[in-house]
């Protein structure tokens, strides 16, 4: 996707529509908690907390974690209160979010591991110590709900994401779970289902015995902790009620799956992404769906007012390594799984990230037929940057805009890994493996950068369309025109017609077969009005890429 339109930024060009369509999109981020919703056309921001805004510096430093860690491998200070403030300054709502994801936010181990690349702690939340404490370094009870109310009054859905497959590392000042609840050995090798399954993924991970059915007894370390917080007598009283209720073994995997769905009953997220799926037996995830979606009806029952809509508890796994080409079934060395027949509505998309080589046109068809056919009303989550992905669609952001525009248009969710929209750096001096992946925001650059400026206002025009129409991720695709590129996509009653690569200041697309003569339309990329006349929509705009929607 060509940017000479903002080769100076959005300045002298646009400086007589830049003002009207920042006006415009305010306008249109009033009332989307009314908007139609569809998970499958869902666009969603995925962040660190740690690492996207520090909106209360006392929180910083908690359970002695002083430690010099190597380069971005310690905590750096972002927060629940960052977010918020994100929420309320429209940061979101302007870039077209309608849920967000957030890392693993339970309480991490206190100590610190060396994994090869220096001192590191668990800022990233994959590390629990307890999965029934929020971690002091990100907030309160109080300030997640918070959160999460402000962004559902923003038509915003928060998603967690769930660890069941492995604690934290063991270190000096984490104790090892017991012998009933983890192995410590063999690490995966990959070969087989179960060395992917009944192993560690690395060195010192403790893998949760999730193929058991054994009553175990609490962790020592977690009696003693809720003792001291005063706490041990309301845990255990839930964990007899909730084991009672769904006449379950008191098995490490259940212990997990209520405290995970307590973020349901008592605060109304909706939905998590879960962690390493395919190390776990998938009738884990079945069970865990049946739970999750139990606890969002009784929140839902309990909250009346606080509903959004109709939809239920959403569920998209990690399967690393999972492609869109695979369809409904992973396939293991020895086997093939179902994991859309084991409680997931989707899966993330490992495929998107590396189609450099072909055409929009290319992509977009071959998504479009899996989806349409094989998927059978499932979808996948797809992503051109990720927290763990080493090889991302553009790893020096040469080309940022073209992959906004292959991230939000194509078939499928869209995830826009923090960062995304403002380029910002995957490759960072002295940081080593995924650290590099991790920085924190970069706000400073937003400001001081007309180019950062320029892409932000691209992926916000983009987003926006794609949360106003569904059609765009769950729509089905029909091409119009190979050259310039020009497809139409249809959900339900919601239809769009989308072109690119179209360089003619003037350009003239044939919409007959799907709008009627004298039908009002708009480009929502450069807010030119246009009517259908002769079976034609005409357009002078200064944009290669054209966003057309009937209005209403």
């Amino acid at each position: 996707m060509k940017k000479i339109i903002f080769s100076l930024g959005i300045t002298c060009l646009f400086l007589s529509s830049c003002s009207k369509t920042t006006l415009q999109g305010t306008q249109e981020n009033k009332g989307l908690e009314k908007q139609s919703f569809t998970w499958n056309g869902a666009n969603i921001y995925f962040l660190l907390t740690d690492r996207f805004n520090n909106g209360d510096k006392t929180n910083d430093a908690n359970y002695g974690r002083t430690k010099k860690t190597a380069k971005l491998r310690g905590f750096e200070g972002g927060d629940f209160r960052g977010i918020i403030n994100k929420i309320q300054d429209n940061y979101f709502s302007d870039l077209g979010i309608n849920a967000i994801w957030m890392n693993p936010i339970v309480e991490q181990i206190h100590g610190d591991v060396n994994e090869g690349q220096g001192t590191t702690y668990g800022f990233h939340g994959y590390w629990t110590k307890d999965w029934t404490a929020i971690d002091k370094n990100w907030g309160t009870e109080k300030e997640l709900q918070e959160l999460i109310s402000k962004a559902h009054a923003k038509g915003i859905r928060i998603m967690l994401d769930a660890v069941i497959n492995h604690t934290g590392p063991v270190t000096d000042v984490d104790t090892v779970f017991p012998s009933d609840w983890v192995r410590l050995s063999p690490q995966c090798t990959y070969q087989s289902y179960k060395t992917t399954i009944e192993c560690t993924l690395v060195e010192n991970l403790p893998d949760i015995l999730t193929e058991s059915e054994n009553d175990v007894m609490l962790p020592p370390q977690l009696i003693e902790k809720w003792k001291k917080e005063g706490r041990l007598e309301k845990e255990v009283e839930e964990l007899n009620l909730f084991f009672a209720k769904y006449n379950l073994p008191k098995a490490p995997k259940y212990y997990i799956m209520k405290w995970l769905s307590d973020y349901i009953r008592k605060y109304g997220i909706d939905g998590y992404r879960v962690d390493t799926v395919k190390h776990t037996e998938e009738e884990v995830w079945k069970k865990f769906a049946e739970i999750c979606q139990d606890a969002f009806t009784e929140y839902k029952t309990n909250n009346p007012t606080k509903v959004l809509d109709n939809n239920k508890f959403f569920l998209i796994g990690e399967v690393y390594n999972y492609t869109i080409n695979d369809a409904q079934e992973f396939p293991f060395p020895d086997k093939k799984v179902n994991y859309y027949n084991n409680g997931f509505d989707a899966l993330i998309n490992f495929d998107l990230r590396s189609t450099q080589k072909e055409t929009f046109q290319q992509v977009f068809n071959r998504y479009n037929n899996v989806l349409q056919n094989e998927m059978g009303g499932k979808t996948v989550m797809n992503y051109i940057t990720s927290h763990d992905d080493g090889s991302p669609f553009d790893k020096t952001r040469e080309n940022a805009w073209d992959a906004g525009t292959r991230l939000l248009l194509t078939p499928g969710i869209s995830q826009v890994y923090y960062g995304d929209e403002s380029a910002r750096p995957l490759e960072i001096e002295g940081a080593e493996g995924d650290a590099n992946l991790r920085s924190f925001m970069n706000w400073d650059g937003i400001k001081s950068d007309k180019d950062k400026k320029a892409l932000l206002f691209h992926f916000q025009k983009l987003g926006q369309f794609r949360r106003n129409h569904p059609a765009v991720g769950a729509g089905k695709q029909k091409d119009l025109q190979n050259e310039p590129y020009i497809f139409y996509r249809n959900y339900n009653n919601d239809e769009v017609i989308i072109a690119l690569g179209y360089s003619n200041e003037q350009k003239k697309i044939k919409v007959a077969d799907f709008w009627r003569e004298g039908t009002k339309v708009k480009d929502f990329y450069s807010g030119t009005v246009s009517t259908v006349k002769d079976g034609f929509v005409v357009l002078n705009t200064n944009f290669d890429i054209v966003l057309l929607e009937k209005i209403k």
